[in-house]
């Protein structure tokens, strides 16, 4: 188990649900960090966004989309 004092677990070694609560927190902190955060605050979220969210694609290559959020949905709507 790979383990970053800054960042937590990799991302790798997350269960699944650990993963997503991972994500979710990740993304509702964003704001906070690019309005407050030190250049290397901002650095380490960058990159632990973008690790997390390369391990969520990685295990759910075919994950669903919602039709809504297609091109065409747009235009429906």
């Amino acid at each position: 188990m790979t383990d970053d004092q800054t960042t937590g677990p990799a991302a790798a070694d997350l269960s699944n649900d650990d993963l997503l609560r991972e994500m979710e927190h990740i993304h509702v902190t964003r704001t906070d960090t690019i309005r407050h955060g030190s250049e290397s605050a901002l650095a380490s979220h960058d990159q632990r966004m973008a690790d997390l969210e390369r391990e969520y694609l990685r295990r759910y290559p075919r994950r669903e989309v919602d039709p809504e959020r297609l091109r065409e949905g747009a235009r429906e709507r």
